[in-house]
């Protein structure tokens, strides 16, 4: 890793004093909640996919193949290819335990090592979603075949070299996000030898747990039960 990088180059943490909060619409997997916020400077109202956090892995073998995963996306009408993920809805759920759980449950794989390869807010201005990004190696089949339903029943399992997918990142034919934020990330960890990794256990602030806005009042408490993912 280069000595001059300005290592003080960092997203800023600041909350503004929510004065209310409200949710306006209450969904089968998130919801959207409507904040008035006092900046000091002047107020404002923000509405925003209030969200539970996700986690995705980036399952590598040992010749530096990347596993994807394809399912249709109905959103953007596609069948898009992507790294195991699933959303941290869980009750106590570590984010380690549930990117261990997405891996066994979408690709029926198991991996030997775990770390930590990027954090991203997918979505700042309209989402407070953190998706935390593993890099799992030592991979094998899962000793259980997960019985997949709806749109993920017909989940197909690809192994592409890691090259291969940048390339395909970078010329437009792979849009989502995680994914592409996951192989561009590995590849330029493997560049400075993984330095840049960071502990499997390495604690995660996550959008909807890191500070929960008032509703009428009270701390409001998010739904625990699994959703679909």
């Amino acid at each position: 890793m280069p000595d001059d990088l300005d290592r003080d180059l960092a997203d800023e943490p600041l909350k503004g004093t929510v004065t209310d909060s409200e949710v306006v619409y209450r969904g089968r997997v998130w919801d959207v909640r409507r904040d008035a916020v006092d900046l000091g400077s002047s107020s404002v109202v923000r509405e925003y996919v209030d969200h539970t956090g996700a986690v995705a892995v980036l399952a590598l073998d040992e010749t530096d193949r990347v596993l994807l995963i394809q399912q249709y996306r109905h959103p953007i009408r596609s069948r898009d290819w992507e790294l195991p993920a699933g959303l941290l809805d869980v009750s106590d759920e570590a984010p380690l335990a549930a990117a261990q759980r997405e891996l066994a449950e979408e690709a029926d794989a198991v991996a030997e090592s775990w770390n930590v390869l990027t954090d991203i807010a997918s979505s700042p201005g309209g989402s407070n979603e953190i998706i935390r990004i593993y890099l799992a190696r030592g991979i094998r089949e899962a000793d259980d075949v997960f019985a997949r339903e709806e749109e993920e029943a017909d989940i197909r399992v690809r192994w592409v070299p890691l090259d291969e997918v940048v390339h395909a990142v970078l010329q437009r034919r792979l849009r989502n996000a995680p994914l592409a934020v996951g192989v561009l990330a590995a590849a330029a960890s493997r560049a400075g030898g993984y330095a840049s990794l960071g502990a499997p256990d390495l604690p995660l602030e996550r959008g909807s747990w890191l500070s929960r806005p008032l509703e009428n009042g009270h701390p409001s408490t998010p739904d625990t039960g699994t959703a679909a993912r």
